[in-house]
């Protein structure tokens, strides 16, 4: 691994700089990665235009499977604190009355189903926490205007947008998460496919002065004349959205006067808030034609963009980071060919897809024009939430697209392979309570079932894999007793998942998905890729 931190007035002179990744773009995807790679002890230099966090918030709110992902890099309980969770969702018609109304249901990821966000919040602490470790250094108030590979690396023209100079970077994989509008994207001629929808949104941030009745809540708005969207935010913050309608400027949309009459028809007075800003912006609907190019990889909105209706468009970036960065560090190992980066498009681009048809579909129930259309609307959805069945497939989020990666890097077609398995409480083997990715570790596990109807023989590990390094973990039921190297379920909730899929055996990847599963050990297919996974080391 190569060094991150160097002379600053080297690089300003044009000396050329090697490290394993640079990111370019420092948003939540950006730092994220950040997080991830110095973890795993890479070197590693982001490259951002902004000198500062960007003061507006955009995303608005995240899920549990992104937060775990955080707690991967410590930082969840943390991020949790500046946070709202446990709040209700209402759909309501033209007259405020509800026809659709329900609190997301936790699916078992260990954190609450929903949580809202105040992104510069957010931000700060994701930067923070990238402070943590040496080998990453950030280059702020820089853009990356050039970009040029070969056979072994990247070489990154980077303008010093402060001390107008240039800087010289050479790196062996890259990732752009620079937006939408990605100049990462445009420089390697990547196609960006999709739509825009016709209507532009205004979006007004406030400070929370006096609260309202229904300030912890967000509400869909769904009137045919102007629908809207009232949603709270933490730390004394509270967002409206609204179409702006044909015929409208949208310049005078946003003036104070404007705005002020939009929030006095939802009962809201410069008593209760304090007006922060009003930005119009469109809804897209756009992917990347490729997403790796070379040694350089697209992600976030860099690789996707989709309308805001289930708030996944930032999550879905969490998620491309996550799945990209353990793969990448395995690949610097020496643990996975290069070839095994290809998997990133395969297991992330089904995934995307799938939220973002979800998206347009939430879209078009709450933005529905037409009155006779929206009247039946309000009809049906009142009396299916009255049938348990559809109430209980709503409230738990089972239209919610799977952690699931049906291709990729996975072997075998067992039930349980390329699956995101729940995460319990566990006691480890001095009885302490604490996660299941944080006993597991950020590393490849395999785990096997303590199972009282199989034979103690079939349960030792096949050797391919502990001759590998690979770390097996024995998953014991609730009420076992704790011993090394053993975990037990307290509340029985992996266990009754592994069970279901006659899982005997799981062997986990880094990012905790499902790589090979099998009914006992000695019967876990062998992988063609994984050469030589070894537990990671915290770096120096």
């Amino acid at each position: 691994m190569t060094e991150a931190r160097e002379d600053r007035s080297a690089a300003h002179r044009g000396a050329l700089r090697h490290v394993d990744v640079a990111i370019v773009g420092y948003g939540p995807v950006g730092v994220t990665a950040a997080n991830l790679l110095g973890a795993a002890g890479l070197s590693v230099v982001v490259i951002e235009r902004e000198p500062e966090i960007y003061a507006r918030a955009r995303a608005i709110s995240t899920d549990e499977e992104v937060m775990r992902i955080w707690q991967r890099i410590g930082l969840a309980e943390e991020l949790k604190a500046d946070m709202l969770s446990d709040k209700r969702i209402d759909f309501v018609d033209a007259d405020g009355e509800s026809f659709l109304d329900f609190k997301p249901v936790p699916r078992g990821n260990g954190h609450p189903s929903q949580l809202f966000i105040y992104q510069p919040a957010l931000e700060d602490t994701l930067r923070r926490g990238v402070e943590r470790y040496p080998n990453v250094e950030v280059w702020l108030g820089h853009e990356s205007y050039r970009i040029v590979q070969d056979d072994d690396a990247v070489e990154l023209l980077v303008a010093d947008l402060e001390r107008d100079g240039v800087r010289h970077l050479r790196a062996t994989y890259v990732i752009a998460a620079d937006g939408g509008s990605s100049p990462t994207r445009a420089q390697l001629g990547v196609g960006f496919e999709g739509s825009t929808y016709e209507d532009r949104w205004l979006v007004i941030d406030t400070e929370v002065l006096s609260e309202w009745p229904e300030h912890d809540r967000l509400r869909f708005h769904c009137d045919p004349a102007r629908p809207a969207v009232d949603c709270p935010t933490p730390l004394g913050h509270h967002r409206w959205e609204f179409p702006v309608l044909p015929g409208e400027d949208e310049k005078q949309l946003a003036t104070e006067e404007s705005v002020w009459r939009l929030l006095d028809n939802q009962g809201i007075t410069n008593e209760h808030v304090k007006v922060l800003r009003a930005v119009v912006y469109s809804h897209h609907v756009r992917f990347a034609s490729r997403w790796r190019t070379g040694r350089v990889f697209l992600a976030g909105d860099a690789a996707h963009v989709m309308p805001p209706w289930i708030g996944e468009g930032m999550a879905s970036g969490i998620r491309d980071a996550a799945n990209l960065c353990w793969k990448l560090a395995a690949v610097l190992r020496g643990e996975l060919p290069d070839s095994a980066l290809d998997s990133y498009a395969t297991e992330r681009q089904p995934h995307v897809r799938e939220m973002t048809r979800d998206a347009a579909i939430v879209g078009r129930v709450i933005t529905e024009r037409r009155r006779p259309v929206a009247a039946i609307r309000n009809t049906v959805f009142r009396n299916v939430m009255r049938i348990p069945v559809v109430s209980n497939y709503l409230r738990a989020g089972d239209w919610f697209p799977d952690p699931y990666y049906p291709q990729g890097l996975r072997v075998g077609e067992r039930a349980a392979t390329g699956w995101l398995p729940p995460q319990p409480w566990v006691l480890d083997e001095h009885g302490e309570r604490l996660r299941f990715d944080d006993a597991r570790g950020p590393e490849w596990t395999l785990l096997t079932l303590d199972r009282a109807d199989v034979p103690a023989s079939p349960q030792t590990p096949d050797r391919a894999w502990s001759h590998a390094g690979v770390r097996t973990l024995r998953l014991a039921p609730a009420g076992s007793a704790p011993g090394p190297d053993t975990l037990v379920d307290v509340d029985d909730a992996l266990v009754a998942w592994m069970r279901e899929r006659d899982a005997g055996v799981l062997v986990l990847r880094p990012d905790g998905f499902v790589f090979a599963a099998a009914p006992a050990p000695n019967l876990l297919p062998q992988s063609p890729m994984l050469t030589r996974p070894h537990r990671q080391e915290e770096p120096a």
